[in-house]
C-alpha cells in the first residue's frame, strides 16, 4: 500500500495486495532485475546487496521472508533454506527513482556466506582493505 509520500510498507494483513503495487511500481532493469539492499532493523547495519526479480519480490511480500534472485545460478533463493541464517522481512521500500529496493529485516545469524555478519566487511585504509566483521550499528539509543 502506497502512502502520501510514495512510500511502500508491509502491513501483514494486505500482503498480497502489496506485492502487485510493488511490482507494478519497480523499474527493473533489462535483465528483469533491481537491486536490493537488506537492512537490520534494530541496528541499522546493511547486512547485504542481492537481486530480485518480479517473482522473487512476490514470494518476499507473501512470505515475509527474504527471497532473491542468483544471477549465478539462474533460480530464485530464499535466504536461509539451507543454511538457516533467514531474513524476516518487516518492511520493504522503494526508492525514488523505483530502481532499487530496501528490505528491511531481522537477520537470523551471519548474512555473509563467508560468515561475517555483513558482506560489507572489508573496508578500506591508508593501508589497503582491512576485514571486520562489517559496519558498526548505526544508531545508538
Amino acid at each position: 500500500m502506497f502512502d502520501t509520500r510514495g512510500k511502500v510498507g508491509i502491513d501483514s494483513a494486505a500482503m498480497l495486495g502489496n506485492a502487485d503495487a510493488l511490482i507494478t511500481a519497480v523499474k527493473f532493469d533489462s535483465q528483469g532485475l533491481v537491486p536490493v539492499i537488506a537492512q537490520d532493523k534494530a541496528t541499522g547495519t546493511i547486512r547485504m546487496l542481492a537481486w530480485a526479480n518480479a517473482e522473487a519480490l512476490r514470494l518476499t511480500v507473501t512470505k515475509e521472508r527474504a527471497v532473491f534472485w542468483s544471477r549465478s545460478r539462474k533460480e530464485i533463493w530464499e535466504k536461509g533454506l539451507t543454511s538457516g541464517n533467514s531474513m524476516k522481512v518487516h518492511d520493504v521500500r522503494l526508492d525514488c527513482d523505483g530502481d532499487a529496493i530496501l528490505y528491511v529485516v531481522d537477520a537470523m545469524g551471519p548474512s555473509c556466506h563467508t560468515n561475517a555478519t555483513s558482506c560489507f566487511f572489508r573496508t578500506v585504509t591508508p593501508e589497503g582493505l582491512k576485514a571486520d566483521d562489517g559496519p558498526a550499528a548505526c544508531c545508538s539509543k
